[in-house]
């Protein structure tokens, strides 16, 4: 916005007013309303501007404060640790707090965004300077603006968050019925400070492990995690997926453990040779199982945890090939028009092909791909020589956008 433009040129070098101050000042949450702090700067702006700011600030960093304690104590008491900021025990900790440190809080709470908080910095400079003006210093229009804008848009006019809490998520988590985090719970936990959101994703990751626990909660608390991995915070999937390493360590991931990896989202942020190990231990229970068409009674249970892990996006390089060729394998089939499937073309397993499909689908494959294993295999090779196969072949390029 051109502040410049938002002024109404004042007579005799009076300060001058922004033209939509009305609406501004409208934006303001009711409950400074009714405390009357609009009439008091609406006063002041005219005659007084220096101290219009100073009052609007003020009930900013007041308005901090209480959001502060109704994020929650814990989640204060840890930022300040992190941040060596002084203790906060109880809420009038908070209270004797400076101002400085109020915005630095806040932010690190996660209740303002890094430009709010840099925002509010500068707006508590010209405060400062406002407080002790001389005759060498006088509120500029363009400062008085700032300062308007920067509260009411970044506080004043923010309603208090609502944080969800630990406690809220088991009670929607531990039902004997299938149950997750929905509507105003999921909007409460995509706002929720970090320290807060890395709380309820270690416990939701520790039940779906948890082999003691009933496989309804644990199945809960796994369908949350995938409810969740794309509003967490970054900084909270880096610190969950530190956990896993550690629990991984050397060993390969089991089923379990890359399955609640991938639903948590963290699998990215996992060690390149704890995933190799993972897909070198699938790829010896994929091998042992025939893509042949007669095989279909296994294909559901062996091809069922690929498809969860959205197939191959994670999959080394090194290893991409041997499970294309067995899912096109498996999908094309082989010629068929003989036994009792005479009016059948091609013979290819009715469960496992579907799967197969769906898995090349999601893989994001890189381009040509499966074209390439065309040429590459002579097992697709040998079976593409038969028209109605080869057909089925171009079916997956085609579905899979190669």
């Amino acid at each position: 916005m051109d502040n410049t433009k938002a002024l109404v040129v004042a007579p005799h070098g009076e300060v001058a007013l922004p033209t939509n101050l009305p609406a501004m000042l409208a934006r303001v949450r009711e409950e400074w309303r009714s405390k009357k702090l609009i009439e008091r700067v609406e006063k002041l702006l005219p005659v007084d501007p220096s101290s219009a700011c100073q009052r609007l600030l003020n009930a900013s960093i007041h308005d901090l404060r209480e959001k502060i304690q109704i994020a929650g104590l814990d989640i204060a008491s840890e930022a300040a640790t992190q941040q060596k900021l002084p203790t906060v025990a109880k809420a009038e900790d908070i209270e004797q707090y400076t101002t400085t440190n109020v915005l630095q809080l806040a932010y690190h709470m996660g209740l303002l965004s890094r430009p709010a908080w840099r925002r509010l910095k500068r707006a508590y400079d010209i405060r400062k300077d406002l407080e002790h003006e001389d005759d060498e210093y006088e509120a500029s229009d363009a400062e008085c603006i700032y300062v308007f804008e920067t509260c009411i848009r970044d506080v004043l006019s923010q309603d208090p968050i609502q944080v969800i809490k630990l406690a809220d998520v088991k009670e929607i988590v531990e039902q004997s019925e299938p149950s997750v985090l929905e509507g105003l719970a999921l909007e409460e936990f995509e706002h929720a400070p970090e320290p807060r959101q890395r709380d309820i994703y270690r416990y939701l990751i520790s039940v779906s492990l948890d082999g003691k626990k009933p496989d309804i909660v644990r199945q809960n608390c796994y369908r949350t995690l995938t409810c969740l991995h794309d509003i967490a915070r970054s900084n909270v999937l880096i610190e969950v997926a530190k956990d896993f390493v550690r629990r991984i360590g050397r060993k390969e991931p089991s089923a379990i453990e890359f399955r609640v990896a991938h639903a948590a989202g963290v699998v990215p942020y996992l060690k390149k040779l704890q995933v190799r190990a993972y897909f070198e231990g699938y790829w010896k229970k994929l091998s042992s199982t025939s893509h042949h068409w007669s095989s279909h009674g296994s294909h559901r249970t062996v091809l069922a945890d690929l498809e969860e892990i959205d197939g191959l996006r994670f999959c080394p390089e090194e290893l991409m090939g041997k499970f294309v060729e067995w899912l096109i394998l498996c999908y094309i089939g082989e010629p068929g028009g003989y036994g009792r499937g005479i009016n059948r073309r091609v013979f290819y397993s009715d469960i496992g092909a579907p799967i197969c499909l769906r898995i090349l689908q999601i893989s994001k494959l890189d381009s040509n791909f499966v074209h390439g294993l065309r040429e590459s295999s002579s097992q697709v090779r040998q079976a593409c020589s038969n028209k109605h196969v080869a057909r089925r072949l171009e079916h997956v390029i085609d579905a899979t956008g190669q």
